[in-house]
């Protein structure tokens, strides 16, 4: 299945490239796929933060949902992720279909409480539906911060949400890739600003011990 999307010859080849799905020898660099998807969910979540704490909503607990937030950023686990588990650039998009399809099936938002467990349940399910080779749960549970029995509870809650659905269109798969790209052109006018201003992002490499509230 390591092939999806990737046969087609035309104008989307330079989108896969430009993303690192292809052309990139295994082991040897990060594909840019991973900071555009971590930038992607990362504004999702201030977001979707922002409009509940203004509505005063209470969001939909489930069992994605941690005590409090990890420490480590969405960046960094998604780095942490695709260095550990040896799964294609491709999952990275893949999976990005499924956690939208997750939340537009369910009434849940995208927040810092939920996005590292439905990023390692999604990103495994599509390891295992895409890649030729991928690793048991019990690795995934190690690599995510879990324990191997929550995120076998993950994985069957994630798969009735979205209905068992795993199939993704080629043409399906091009346009979130075309999303990932454009998300590269709205980081450029955010950070040009920043630069302008000299406002530097501070990172704290100390708090990373702990990764999933359990």
């Amino acid at each position: 299945m390591g092939t999806l999307a990737l046969e087609t010859e035309d104008v989307s080849s330079d989108i896969y490239l430009s993303l690192g799905l292809k052309g990139l020898d295994k082991g040897v660099g990060v594909p840019r796929v991973l900071s555009l998807l971590s930038s992607l969910l990362e504004r999702s979540v201030q977001r979707n933060e922002m409009l509940l704490e203004s509505n005063h909503i209470k969001d939909v607990v489930t069992v994605f949902h941690g005590l409090r937030a990890p420490a480590l950023s969405v960046h960094k686990y998604i780095d942490r992720i695709f260095k550990y588990s040896g799964c294609s650039p491709s999952c990275f998009v893949l999976a990005h279909i499924y956690v939208d399809r997750f939340l537009q099936h369910t009434e849940i938002k995208l927040t810092s409480l939920n996005v590292h467990r439905l990023l390692i349940t999604s990103i495994m399910l599509a390891a295992k539906f895409m890649d030729d080779a991928f690793f048991n749960n019990a690795y995934y549970a190690k690599v995510g911060g879990v324990s191997t029995s929550e995120l076998n509870r993950l994985e069957m809650s994630f798969l009735f949400g979205i209905d068992f659905r795993l199939q993704v269109s080629v043409d399906k798969f091009q346009r979130y890739c075309w999303q990932l790209e454009k998300e590269s052109a709205d980081i450029l006018q955010i950070e040009r600003p920043m630069q302008a201003c000299r406002i530097k992002e501070s990172w704290d490499d100390s708090t990373c011990a702990s990764t999933i509230a359990r």
